[in-house]
């Protein structure tokens, strides 16, 4: 089998009807999704099929919602025999792959994305803050842009070559995306978003959130899992709790944690969940490596013959 890493989404990647198909065909698939609902109080699974969007979209439905799902997924690909070398996820998704390799267990996780939301939803006041995606400036140059602006604007997510997602108070960031396009950025694309996620105005959330942390328990993982913060392998239960409550105001090093994962070895990602938006950014990373998805039957089927699983 190809010795491959898993990565899971983060938000933005969520959709209404996500995981209903894979859901009406493996009981798997229904046990975790109940599961969750117990969990939480109420039917996420309803939320995740039928909507409505703009209920779907609320941070503390997306993020459990898109957690949920993506375990969905991932526990079926490991009852038919997949196992990763090592696994990553885009901010919320770091969750998702530390569920995964054993370190949350899957209600602890869905309790605390539940609240991470929350957390992130009340941290700055509506309008207060945005994000925005900064397109065809190297990170040096965005970096040296968020200085020269006056007010909270900061380097939120290295998502790829040129591509710098920034955070931070609205008037800043969009005096910055003008800065952008006048230093020659071909785009600065405002964020459909709630808040100023990982700036340094979600402090207040990454500090109760911390206190959260160290109410549940945590493992070691059972394979490398790399963290956004640090773009290394997070192994250590106290290294794993601290790199959690960070992770909500420091910025997502995805490019740097995509390259130190190539280096290591793998044959290629397979991104386990709703969407492609990090096989994009993958394929601007490392151009040679072999990318997958699962998050219907037809991509199941496909990566089931490339790689050899049996159902």
């Amino acid at each position: 089998m190809l010795k491959l890493a898993a990565v899971f989404p983060g938000q933005g990647s969520q959709y209404v009807g996500m995981g209903k198909a894979l859901y009406d065909q493996h009981p798997i698939v229904r046990e975790t999704f109940a599961e969750a609902d117990e969990t939480l109080g109420f039917s996420l699974s309803k939320l995740c099929f039928e909507g409505p969007e703009d209920e779907l979209t609320l941070t503390r439905n997306t993020q459990p919602a898109l957690l949920v799902t993506s375990i969905a997924v991932y526990r079926l690909l490991e009852a038919e025999g997949f196992r990763p070398a090592l696994a990553a996820g885009h901010s919320l998704g770091e969750y998702s792959a530390l569920v995964a390799a054993g370190a949350l267990s899957f209600r602890d996780a869905v309790r605390t994305v539940r609240l991470r939301g929350e957390l992130m939803e009340q941290a700055v006041p509506p309008g207060e803050g945005t994000m925005a995606a900064i397109l065809g400036l190297d990170r040096e140059t965005v970096e040296g842009l968020c200085r020269e602006i006056a007010g909270v604007v900061e380097p939120a997510t290295y998502n790829s070559p040129g591509q710098v997602v920034v955070a931070g108070e609205t008037g800043a960031v969009q005096a910055l995306m003008e800065a952008a396009l006048a230093r020659g950025a071909k785009r600065a694309q405002p964020l459909k978003v709630s808040g100023p996620f990982h700036s340094s105005l979600l402090e207040p959330a990454g500090e109760k959130l911390a206190q959260w942390l160290e109410t549940i328990p945590v493992a070691a993982p059972r394979f490398a899992v790399y963290s956004n913060v640090t773009a290394a392998p997070v192994t250590r239960p106290d290294e794993i709790r601290r790199a959690l409550a960070r992770q909500v105001s420091a910025p997502v090093r995805w490019e740097e944690s995509v390259r130190h994962m190539w280096a290591a070895g793998i044959d290629g990602f397979v991104e386990i969940g709703p969407g492609r938006v990090l096989s994009g950014l993958i394929r601007r990373i490392e151009r040679s490596a072999r990318l997958f998805n699962v998050e219907s039957p037809e991509t199941l089927e496909e990566f089931r013959q490339e790689v050899g699983l049996a159902p």
